[in-house]
């Protein structure tokens, strides 16, 4: 069995799903875009080939394989886009709650069937109907869980507003002895460099009190200003909306000391290095093209 334990966003990594660029199907339409930088790339003719994104999710293997990380990838489902394994489930504590996403995407979970059987069925949490969440809007981070969300009236007519008021509530219930602080996100369905996706589109923890951060990801300045106080302004690597539309804040973390990023993201890998971190640069460009990064590719299940 699997015990998992995820506190926070940068504890010493021991087992994660990573998803799979196999099988991913051909180019989508236009009118299956599920954010304006797909639709974007698919426009331009510029969309990634698999070819290049298996290339890629494999140097981010190499990498857990360098750290000694146990990983599991999902069962590879015909003409489907697996990279994403954060959208389909999350790990708080040691609880895996099933994420509520786009219909169509259900396969995906159960493609990661054989590492949910791993874990005891009193563990894993099947949120209600109501409540819209993915992982990507979700951040333990030691005695707070961070979430971003949309609640605005006109939620229903964003594809890109993942997580809504009623999964805020529903993680309160589930999780009593953490405070769940909310953060309302800038919502765009068809300028990419508007819209926050999901938070870690916008806001990172790395380290053990640093964090990246895009101002305009966020609607509220007090939200934003709340984490620049949180972290101090000297521990805050802030982006610009260029560097957030490249997914400069989609790095991932498998310690305290060691960061994943993409090679390309001069700026914040020199920082993070002036900070002290060991940076893992990995070519992760085509993939970026999809509106997820690093972060967004992996799905931590155990973290010292």
């Amino acid at each position: 069995m699997l015990q998992l334990h995820i506190n926070d966003e940068t504890s010493p990594l021991k087992a994660v799903v990573l998803g799979t660029a196999e099988s991913c199907g051909p180019t989508p339409k236009p009118e299956e875009a599920y954010d304006p930088k797909s639709l974007e790339h698919i426009l331009a003719g510029t969309y990634p080939k698999e070819k290049d994104m298996v290339k890629e999710m494999d140097a981010f293997a190499n990498v857990f394989k360098k750290y000694d990380v146990q990983v599991f990838r999902p069962s590879v489902l015909t003409d489907c886009n697996q990279i994403f394994s954060r959208d389909i489930a999350f790990v708080i504590e040691d609880k895996l709650v099933h994420a509520n996403i786009l219909p169509d995407r259900e396969k995906e979970f159960q493609a990661i069937k054989h590492v949910v059987d791993k874990i005891n069925p009193d563990k894993i949490i099947y949120p209600p109907e109501e409540v819209h969440v993915e992982g990507g809007d979700v951040m333990p981070w030691k005695e707070y869980i961070f979430v971003g969300t949309y609640t605005a009236d006109d939620y229903p007519d964003y594809i890109t507003a993942r997580t809504n008021k009623e999964a805020v509530a529903f993680l309160k219930e589930q999780f009593p002895n953490k405070t769940v602080k909310a953060f309302e996100l800038r919502k765009s369905n068809s300028n990419a460099k508007e819209n926050a996706l999901h938070l870690d589109c916008c806001f990172q923890p790395i380290g053990t009190n640093k964090a990246i951060l895009h101002k305009n990801g966020f609607l509220i300045e007090e939200e934003y200003n709340w984490l620049v106080n949180y972290f101090g302004k000297e521990n805050v690597f802030e982006i610009t909306s260029d560097e957030m539309y490249q997914m400069f804040s989609n790095v991932f973390s498998i310690s305290p000391k060691v960061v994943v990023s993409e090679q390309n993201f001069t700026r914040l890998n020199n920082w993070l290095r002036e900070q002290g971190f060991t940076v893992e640069e990995i070519p992760y460009a085509e993939i970026a093209k999809q509106e997820g990064l690093l972060r967004c590719s992996t799905l931590p299940l155990i973290r010292e």
